[in-house]
């Protein structure tokens, strides 16, 4: 089957998730982690993405990323990947892929979805019992975000800007986001639109995207009146 073109829009948040091959480490020691963040830092400046929320687990990567250009993001990350395979094939003596196919990636609701997605984001290391808390773990965006720790590679997203007037507001409100739990139905809606790429949004959003791209932006309704303009738009 042919795979769909991704959605893709200027200036929209994508939600991103590249894996390793057979789910193998892609991040062995701390000169490895050190060398992914700065080689995306360098790839995101270069073609025009700005990085909101990020984690590098072991054996995968979450980025919270805006292209500013229809193809900011593929050259940023193909970039990235090329530099990054380089890098590790040579330090670990291994010739080969490294990445399981192709990025997968949602567009994201920023109104609705764009603060959960932070901390779905953030919250990887803690879900997986690697930390009891996300501000114990040194390779997310939470330190910038919720503590002020420098990181040049964040660049705030309005919503969240809108969280305070200053960057100490910002911050302490931020902290307070995570003092609740991030239901399962929005944990599995995340997942769902990420790898299933379709877009991650409320109905209103979806609308709007599916009459820009003209195409399906979620998976069809089942059953139904086949002569409605709702089924002949999920169609599309």
């Amino acid at each position: 089957m042919a795979r769909l073109p991704r959605f893709i829009l200027s200036d929209q948040p994508q939600h991103v998730i590249l894996r390793g091959n057979n789910r193998t480490e892609i991040f062995c020691v701390e000169a490895d982690y050190r060398f992914y963040l700065d080689k995306l830092r360098l790839a995101c400046q270069k073609h025009g993405c700005d990085i909101h929320a990020y984690v590098l687990m072991t054996n995968h990567v979450h980025l919270l990323i805006t292209p500013h250009k229809e193809q900011s993001l593929s050259k940023a990350l193909q970039k990235l990947g090329r530099y990054y395979v380089q890098f590790f094939n040579h330090c670990y003596r291994r010739t080969g892929t490294l990445w399981e196919g192709r990025y997968k990636a949602t567009l994201v609701d920023t109104e609705a979805y764009l603060l959960t997605c932070m901390r779905y984001i953030e919250l990887n290391p803690v879900r997986a019992g690697m930390v009891a808390h996300p501000s114990e773990y040194r390779w997310s965006s939470y330190g910038y975000n919720a503590l002020g720790w420098a990181n040049d590679l964040v660049t705030p997203h309005s919503e969240y800007l809108r969280l305070g007037r200053i960057d100490e507001e910002r911050q302490s409100a931020y902290q307070r986001l995570f003092e609740y739990p991030i239901s399962e139905k929005s944990i599995n809606v995340i997942r769902e639109a990420t790898n299933k790429a379709w877009v991650l949004g409320n109905d209103r959003f979806k609308q709007s995207i599916q009459e820009k791209l003209k195409r399906r932006v979620a998976p069809a309704a089942k059953g139904g009146d086949r002569k409605s303009e709702q089924f002949k738009m999920n169609r599309l």
